[in-house]
C-alpha cells in the first residue's frame, strides 16, 4: 500500500477544483476505501466567538446569571471530552473582534484555541479585520488547520489557506472542509482588507472537496461562514424578531450531496436541535455565538452513514463551571499585555447604552452623534452591525469603547445627494444588515411595505430631504466602501478622513465627562390603523 504523506495532501490541495476528485479517485483505486465499520463520536463546536473572553450577564434571564467566558467554556469542553470516547472540537470562524483581539491583532484568540485543543477552524469574515497579511501570519502560529476552500491569491490563483483536512481519532476518519459564502465575503469584509485575494464560487469549490474526500473518510463536515450577518445585540438569543434565516445555508446543503454535517456561522442562528435537510439529509447545526453555548452533536455511524444523531446546545453557566486553569492563565497573560494600553476611566455613563439590531438604539444614536458633531456634518450614519458590545453604566475606560467599536474604521466625511441619502435609510429599513443608526435626521418607516419603499417621511433637521440637494454626511470607512450593502454611500464625494471611530468616541468621553443615552425618536415606525 503506498504511503500517503503530508506532501501528497499538500500537492492535491493545490490542484484546480476539477482535478482534485480525479486525482484522489486514482489514488484510492490503488489503496482501497478507508474507514467504514461502526463508530460513536461527538462533534463539539463553536462559532462567532468574537473575542468573548469574559462572561456576560444574561439580564434577560431571572437573576441575571452569567454565561460564557473562555475559561468556563474550556471546562465544559473538557467535561464533554471526558464523557465520550471520541470527540472532535471544531469552530466555524469569527473568533476575532473585541479589545483583546484588536490590541493583539488576533494573537490572543489563536493562543486560546491552541490551549483549548481545537482540531480545526473555518475562516470567518472578521478574521480579515486587520488585513489578510496579518491573518496569514496568525495561521502559521497554530498547530491546528485553518480552512477555507474558496479564497485564493489574486492572479496567482494559489490558495490562501488549506481547503480541507483529514482528522483521525480512535479509528474514526473525518474530512473537514472550510467555506466562505459569497455574500459574507462581498458585503461584510472591507475590500481594502482583502486586496490581493479573491473569493471563488463556494459551491463549486466545496463540491470538488467533497468528491475528493468521500472515498477516504467516514464523515464529511463543512465549517461554513455564510448567509446574513448575525444580529448585534446582547440579548439576541432571547429576541425571535432578530433571528436570521438560513436560506443560503439550506441552499448550499441542497446543492452538494455527500455532506454529513454542516456547522454554520455568521448568522448566529442558534439551533437547539439539528436541522435535517429534506433532500440531502445533511445535519445543520449552529450556536448563538459569543461562547455562551457549546454545541454537541452525538453521532452513531455505520459503514460511512449517520444512522443516529442527537444534538444539543449546552449553556456555559459561568457561575457554576470553574475556570479552566490553563486557559485562565493564558487569558490573564494577555490581559496584562493590553491593560497598559487601556488605562483608567476616561468618562462615565449615567445608564447602560444598549444595542438593538433592527431598531434605533441608544448606543447607535450616541455613536452617530459623535461622528456628526466631530465632522460638523448635517447627518451621521453608522451600521448596527458595527456595534459589538453595550457600554455599561458607570465608569468607562478605553477597553469598553474598543469592545463596542472594535473595527479599524475611520471617520469619513462625504458630500452626498439627498437621493443617495434616502437610499441609505431605505437600505437600513430593509433590515438586511440591521437598521442604520442615525444622527441629524428623522425617518418614519413602514416595514410592511416592499423593500426599497419603506421610508414614508425623511427629514434633515426640520426640512424634508430633497433628492438633488447636497448634504454633508459623516460615516465610517466600512460603510463608505459600500459595506453591509450601503452601496449608495459609494456615490458620495469624499471630503475628509479623520481618526479611528473608537478614538473619536474616546476623545468625546474625555471632553464630556458623563454621557446620557440620547432621547429616542429618530427612527419611527409608522402607526398602523
Amino acid at each position: 500500500m503506498p504511503r500517503i504523506t503530508r506532501r501528497t495532501f499538500a500537492w492535491l490541495a493545490a490542484l484546480a477544483p476539477a482535478s482534485i476528485g480525479r486525482a484522489f479517485g486514482a489514488l484510492w483505486n490503488d489503496v482501497g476505501r478507508l474507514g467504514g465499520g461502526e463508530h460513536e463520536l461527538t462533534l463539539l463546536y463553536t462559532n462567532d466567538f468574537h473575542s468573548a473572553f469574559e462572561p456576560i450577564p444574561a439580564y434577560w434571564l431571572p437573576g441575571s446569571p452569567r454565561l460564557g467566558g473562555a475559561a468556563h467554556l474550556a471546562t465544559l469542553i473538557d467535561r464533554q471530552r471526558a464523557a465520550a470516547r471520541t470527540t472532535f472540537l471544531l469552530d466555524s470562524g469569527d473568533m476575532f473582534t473585541g479589545t483583546m483581539s484588536v490590541l493583539t491583532q488576533g494573537e490572543a484568540l489563536m493562543e486560546m484555541m491552541t490551549v483549548m485543543g481545537y482540531d480545526a477552524m473555518g475562516v470567518g469574515n472578521h478574521e480579515f479585520d486587520y488585513g489578510w497579511e496579518v491573518f496569514e501570519r496568525q495561521i502559521t502560529r497554530v498547530p491546528f488547520p485553518v480552512l477555507c476552500c474558496n479564497v485564493r491569491h489574486l492572479g496567482a490563483r494559489s490558495r490562501f489557506c488549506r481547503p480541507y483536512t483529514l482528522l483521525e481519532r480512535n479509528g474514526v476518519r473525518l474530512g473537514v472542509i472550510g467555506v466562505m459564502g459569497s455574500r459574507a465575503a462581498k458585503y461584510t469584509i472591507m475590500p481594502s482588507k482583502v486586496d490581493g485575494l479573491q473569493f471563488t464560487d463556494p459551491v463549486e469549490e466545496a463540491a470538488a472537496c467533497v468528491e475528493a474526500l468521500r472515498p477516504a473518510v467516514d464523515l464529511i463536515v463543512v465549517l461554513a461562514h455564510q448567509g446574513l450577518p448575525g444580529p448585534m445585540q446582547t440579548d439576541a438569543e432571547n429576541d425571535p424578531d432578530v433571528q436570521r434565516p438560513l436560506d443560503e445555508d439550506l441552499a448550499f446543503c441542497g446543492a452538494i450531496p455527500g455532506i454529513d454535517v454542516y456547522i454554520a456561522a455568521h448568522s448566529h442562528r442558534g439551533l437547539e436541535t439539528p436541522l435535517v435537510h429534506p433532500e440531502t439529509g445533511t445535519l445543520l447545526v449552529q450556536t448563538y455565538g459569543y461562547g455562551t453555548r457549546l454545541g454537541a452533536l452525538h453521532l452513531k455511524l455505520r459503514d460511512r452513514r449517520v444512522v443516529e444523531h442527537r444534538g444539543e446546545l449546552l449553556k456555559v453557566w459561568s457561575d457554576e463551571l470553574p475556570a479552566h486553569p490553563a486557559v485562565a492563565a493564558r487569558v490573564g497573560h494577555y490581559q496584562k499585555i493590553v491593560g497598559s494600553q487601556i488605562g483608567g476611566d476616561i468618562g462615565r455613563a449615567s445608564a447602560r447604552f444598549v444595542r438593538k439590531y433592527n431598531t434605533e438604539s441608544p448606543l447607535g444614536s450616541f455613536v452617530a452623534d459623535v461622528m456628526r458633531e466631530r465632522a460638523r456634518c448635517d447627518v451621521g450614519f453608522t451600521n448596527a452591525g458595527g456595534l459589538r458590545a453595550d457600554l455599561p453604566a458607570g465608569g468607562l475606560h478605553r477597553g469598553h469603547v474598543l469592545d463596542a467599536l472594535p473595527f479599524i474604521n475611520t471617520l469619513v466625511t462625504l458630500d452626498l445627494s439627498g437621493r443617495d441619502l434616502r437610499s441609505v435609510v431605505e437600505q437600513g429599513a430593509s433590515l438586511t444588515a440591521g437598521m442604520v443608526q442615525v444622527s441629524g435626521l428623522r425617518a418614519v418607516y413602514d416595514l410592511a411595505r416592499p423593500i426599497g419603499s419603506r421610508v414614508l417621511d425623511l427629514r434633515v433637521g426640520d426640512r424634508p430631504v430633497e433628492d438633488d440637494r447636497r448634504y454633508r454626511v459623516a460615516t465610517n470607512s466600512f460603510l463608505a466602501e459600500g459595506g453591509d450593502r450601503y452601496e449608495s454611500l459609494r456615490n458620495g464625494r469624499e471630503l475628509a478622513r479623520d481618526a479611528l471611530l473608537s478614538d473619536c468616541v474616546v476623545d468625546h468621553l474625555r471632553a464630556t465627562g458623563t454621557i446620557a443615552p440620547p432621547p429616542p425618536g429618530r427612527l419611527v415606525p409608522a402607526r398602523r390603523t
